[in-house]
């Protein structure tokens, strides 16, 4: 087995099946052996019908696997320890991928001067942005609903790619280790729900691992009315400056201050304050909530650096 696919999915047996038929109608040449893993984190929904049915009409090519510690990085892990094949790729139960998707992602990967690929995740078609939301320019944040586009011009990657278009081969998670379950999503709340996917491609990236971009390894990503609206930005960015927070860990304690302080201290006297002046003084929509957003990522930082730092003085104790 040359190539293993891995979903991992919760609760969206709807969105689960447009998924599966896409990756289903995959174009790889002959001699390409490769496998769909699809890892049921849990769901009560009919998600092992939904695979059950693809098994069946394609019989050797999807698999299902049931994996009931709740949280994306057990499943994600768990997928890589079974999965059969020698280069690994991700998409999510929520997108769909072009024909040649895989094939164009995992090539140059049976090269060994190439760690990792990543490739471009673009919105649905008939997906219209808010007035004021910007996909590209110097205020974009589209990376909020995972979409990922670095040009159409193939070379190394100077960013980690996201969850849903990735692939690495199975060597570097033996070498490196696998996704961290202190991140990602799940049930418990002190876990920002994430980075787990870039948290890897930063770790491999600062290992001296090379990762490769590959713009024509394409997935469409949908995207529901509730992320349309600013109250899902703003949640969105306030769990990624805990998670950024979270990642990064608390780190040694100063003339015996736990670290997390300083960092309070710094973050509150200069982002919140440099960036809180943007915000308010920003006049086009985009640009303005585009610095409001980051005031929300600091105040994120600052709220998990308070928890940190609580809990080290409680453990000091």
């Amino acid at each position: 087995m040359n190539i293993t696919v891995i979903l991992c999915t919760y609760n969206r047996a709807e969105t689960l099946s447009k998924a599966l038929e896409s990756v289903a109608f995959s174009e790889l040449p002959e001699s390409v052996e490769w496998e769909v893993l699809v890892v049921d984190n849990n769901s009560r929904d009919q998600t092992h019908d939904v695979v059950e049915e693809f098994c069946r009409r394609h019989p050797g090519r999807f698999r299902y696997l049931f994996e009931p510690r709740q949280g994306k990085s057990h499943a994600l892990n768990s997928g890589i320890r079974e999965a059969r094949g020698d280069i690994l790729a991700f998409m999510d139960d929520d997108v769909t991928v072009q024909p040649t998707w895989l094939q164009n992602l995992t090539a140059a990967l049976h090269n060994k001067d190439w760690a990792g690929a990543g490739g471009r995740i673009l919105p649905e078609q008939t997906f219209t942005p808010p007035h004021w939301l910007a996909l590209k320019g110097p205020y974009a944040m589209g990376g909020v609903l995972a979409f990922f586009d670095r040009g159409e011009k193939p070379g190394e990657l100077d960013w980690a790619p996201y969850g849903t278009n990735m692939a690495f081969r199975k060597s570097m998670f033996e070498s490196h280790g696998g996704f961290r379950t202190d991140l990602g999503p799940g049930p418990d709340e002190n876990i920002p729900r994430f980075n787990e996917d870039t948290e890897f491609g930063r770790r491999l990236k600062s290992a001296g691992e090379r990762l490769r971009y590959e713009p024509l390894a394409i997935v469409y990503h949908g995207v529901p009315e509730n992320r349309r609206r600013k109250e899902y930005f703003l949640d969105w960015y306030f769990g990624f400056g805990r998670a950024l927070v979270h990642e990064g860990g608390r780190g040694r304690d100063v003339w015996g201050i736990p670290r997390p302080y300083f960092g309070i201290l710094k973050t509150g006297t200069t982002s919140m304050i440099e960036l809180t002046l943007r915000w308010m003084l920003a006049v086009k929509p985009q640009q303005r909530f585009f610095y409001k957003a980051l005031v929300w990522r600091e105040a994120g930082r600052i709220a998990e650096m308070y928890r940190l730092a609580s809990r080290a003085k409680e453990q000091s104790k």
